[in-house]
């Protein structure tokens, strides 16, 4: 029988992985781990509440065929020095008991963002385009750094390891924490551009995760519906939203800003995610027998909870709208003020 270890097991995806394993036949005999796991009802499936940080992974490990690590408490909202290292030493405990236990085959959880959002990037993007995350995210680029140490153990003869690479994930009536942060992004004051969008439904995801894990593919998978949900769509189904253009110089200061104030889910790194292209083809994870089944559109719909404003007359959301732009440029220019103020204050204070 077919054993596999999930880390992460309790998370959205990690849930939906868990699931599908376990009504897979022939059977797959499953060891779900979490530091907050909760009893699965599938016969095949061992539930393990531990610490990645301080468990015996060695042991969990023994006789998996593969370990699906989908453990991370790093999120593109809430990134922090103390929480990359600890993220980073987790991979690194898990890929020294891969070694111990001998685990031919591993799968970890990337982003599409490793790509960079770039105005010369294809669309869309291949697996075999060259990674170059934007270098004032650190999520992205923190993504990137976890995927070296993975391919890195991979190169050991008899070992493979699938690097999946998917767009913003979202689920019913929620959008993933990405998901959430590019659109806090676009909202307010956004940057000029209006690239095409992806969302991959997290049970599109899930399914991506089963497949690689049942051909134990070797190599980078990109994760996305087919095509992707142009401007102007994007626009009607977000229906209207209080926003104010800018230059994105100027986004990413107020971002900035918002940011370290706590106002906003919205590091300054994420602005050119909001202004160039950075779409994923999924050829080859077709290839292999994926289909998703949501496309870009349905998985926004299922995610979405409509606004207070698309209950309201086109004339009221109009004023609204008016009200709401005023009152962003009358924030704008007062927190512009300040600023100048503040580092006048500062240069008077150093002569």
């Amino acid at each position: 029988m077919t054993r596999v270890v999930v880390t992460g097991a309790h998370g959205s995806v990690g849930r939906r992985v868990v699931a599908r394993l376990a009504q897979q036949r022939p059977a797959v005999s499953v060891v779900a781990i979490d530091k907050d796991a909760a009893l699965v009802p599938y016969p095949s499936v061992t539930t393990k509440q531990v610490d990645l940080a301080d468990a015996d992974l060695a042991a969990l490990f023994s006789g998996a065929d593969s370990v699906v690590h989908l453990a991370s408490s790093v999120t593109a909202g809430t990134l922090n020095p103390a929480e990359v290292e600890l993220e980073a030493a987790l991979l690194h405990r898990v890929l020294d008991a891969l070694d111990s236990a001998a685990v031919p085959h591993l799968v970890v959880m990337s982003s599409a963002m490793v790509y960079g959002a770039w105005r010369d990037n294809p669309v869309p993007i291949t697996e075999d385009a060259p990674v170059r995350p934007n270098p004032d995210f650190d999520w992205a680029l923190q993504r990137h750094r976890l995927e070296r140490l993975a391919q890195q153990w991979g190169l050991a003869p008899g070992r493979s390891v699938t690097i999946l690479r998917p767009c913003a994930v979202v689920a019913e009536d929620r959008l993933g924490q990405l998901a959430n942060t590019l659109r806090a992004a676009r909202s307010g004051v956004a940057a000029d551009g209006d690239p095409p969008v992806q969302y991959l439904h997290a049970d599109d995801l899930a399914a991506a995760v089963v497949t690689s894990v049942n051909v134990s593919y070797d190599g980078i998978l990109n994760a996305a519906p087919d095509g992707w949900i142009p401007p102007d769509t994007l626009a009607e189904l977000e229906g209207p939203r209080p926003r104010l253009r800018a230059p994105s110089h100027l986004v990413r200061i107020l971002s900035a800003l918002r940011w370290r104030s706590g106002l906003a889910p919205t590091p300054p790194g994420v602005v050119p995610y909001t202004t160039h292209p950075w779409v994923v083809a999924n050829d080859r994870l077709r290839a292999l027998g994926w289909r998703a089944a949501y496309s870009n559109e349905e998985a926004w719909v299922v995610s979405h909870e409509p606004h207070p404003l698309e209950s309201l007359g086109a004339r009221r959301r109009q004023e609204l709208l008016l009200a709401a732009a005023v009152v962003l440029v009358v924030g704008v220019l007062v927190g512009a003020g300040l600023a100048a103020r503040a580092l006048h204050r500062r240069r008077r204070g150093r002569a």
